[in-house]
């Protein structure tokens, strides 16, 4: 059995993942397994051309859920869906194993808040119902900026969230109830930082927003009007947003952002805790963005289907402020990542120097546009420049656009491209070639 095999394997017995309906879920089922009384998923196959095309350090970095890279192996285009597949359930179980006091899984392996569950604008008779069932009010929030009221529920005891939730639809039946997920970077994991918060500024231009990690000092922000806000702990510079930041309003020498002149709100959803991330933050991160009424959201975010974060984004879309998101890069096996597949939210792909599609974008519901996600280079935290891979780089370009040109003449500067790319590519110009900058 190979490292990452057996990675695998011991994430599947710690984590949970064997039990009741993830097994079947996931993973096809087998007899019990050394004493744990429940059966438990087959080792997925991760085949040859895992073993084959990427070196041990890159299956490292491919599913490490850690804070340790900015991109995708280039290698990662070469694998099967199957093999991208057994990638997400890996990283997915890996990130719940090393963070089990804050995390659990839901009965498909996504990561959750240990211990809550989140209801929307609940009403309060079945608020009282489930308080007198052992549910216990954590926190009660109200979004002015969007009108949106949650309340947050610790579970009775220790019992597990995929039971709680259960409990809870019986007890109270009008309740809007979901987990209160994580979502994870669509183009490599949060680089923690210790360079300096970018910051200040001033600009005339289009607002934009962004929601992910915090965005370092470089010198190609060193203009940018930027203003930061945390929503999970204190605001850290990571990598993830740092490149996503340069994509947008990056400008030295010879590489530029797509939107230059344009204020830029960062919302960091993550405090640099890969563990952070969760609806609740990013929602209560789009009521801040939406409060600064900006002609884009840029969301490089992905993870399940979540009821809060669809309520969310359906205020977005009524009040006609376009929020633009990844369509997340675990390949066409892999189940359709959110927020992206929500009506009226603009789903992006990404295509690399030869306008071809990345083989690893991940399966869409619908797909609206791809842009530049490959061979292209943006900003590390501090100084310098990084190649760059995945459907994460490519959402930030789309925002762009919207924001100097207009959503209405999207349309207009479509080019064509090859495979899956929607309607055609935006900011077919934008990618800036790596070697111009000297990127590593």
């Amino acid at each position: 059995m190979s490292s990452i095999r057996q990675r695998l394997f011991a994430c599947i017995v710690t984590t949970g993942l064997a039990t009741g309906a993830v097994g079947a879920q996931l993973l096809p089922s087998l007899p019990a397994v050394g004493g744990i009384g429940q059966a438990v998923g087959a080792l997925p196959s991760l085949g040859a051309p895992l073993e084959q095309l990427l070196s041990t350090a890159q299956q490292q970095t491919a599913t490490a859920p850690s804070l340790d890279r900015i991109a995708l192996p280039d290698a990662i285009g070469s694998l099967t869906a199957a093999s991208l597949l057994d990638l997400r359930r890996l990283r997915l179980a890996l990130l719940v194993s090393a963070h089990k006091r804050e995390l659990e899984q839901d009965e498909r392996g996504n990561p959750v808040r240990r211990g809550v569950l989140v209801t929307v604008d609940p009403d309060p008779a079945s608020l009282a119902g489930a308080i007198a069932d052992g549910f216990r009010v954590e926190r009660r929030d109200t979004n002015g900026d969007l009108g949106l009221t949650t309340v947050t529920l610790a579970v009775p005891g220790n019992m597990r969230v995929r039971m709680a939730l259960r409990r809870l639809h019986q007890t109270a039946p009008r309740l809007i109830a979901d987990y209160d997920h994580v979502y994870e970077p669509s183009g490599g994991s949060l680089l923690a930082s210790i360079a300096a918060l970018a910051a200040g500024g001033s600009a005339s231009g289009p607002a934009i927003a962004m929601i992910d990690g915090g965005v370092a000092s470089h010198p190609s922000l060193a203009r940018a009007a930027i203003e930061q806000r945390a929503f999970a702990g204190t605001a850290k510079a990571t990598g993830h947003g740092t490149a996503i930041a340069s994509l947008l309003v990056g400008e030295q020498g010879p590489f530029r952002g797509a939107a230059t002149g344009a204020r830029l709100y960062v919302a960091d959803v993550y405090g640099g805790s890969p563990a952070a991330g969760s609806a609740s933050a990013i929602v209560a991160a789009l009521g801040w963005a939406a409060s600064k009424k900006p002609a884009a959201i840029s969301i490089s975010l992905v993870g399940p289907a979540n009821a809060l974060l669809e309520r969310a984004t359906q205020i977005l879309a009524r009040r006609g402020i376009p929020l633009v998101a990844a369509v997340g890069n675990d390949g066409p096996a892999a189940p359709v990542q959110y927020p992206a597949a929500y009506a009226g939210v603009l789903a992006i792909t990404a295509v690399d120097r030869n306008d071809r599609a990345l083989p690893e974008a991940g399966r869409a519901a619908k797909l609206d546009y791809a842009a530049p996600g490959a061979d292209m280079a943006a900003a590390l935290p501090g100084n310098g420049y990084a190649r760059v891979r995945g459907t994460s780089f490519a959402a930030p370009l789309v925002a762009a656009r919207i924001a100097e040109a207009g959503i209405a003449h999207l349309g207009a500067e479509t080019a064509p491209g090859r495979g899956k790319v929607g309607r055609g590519i935006i900011c077919h110009l934008c990618r800036i070639d790596p070697k111009v900058v000297g990127a590593k």
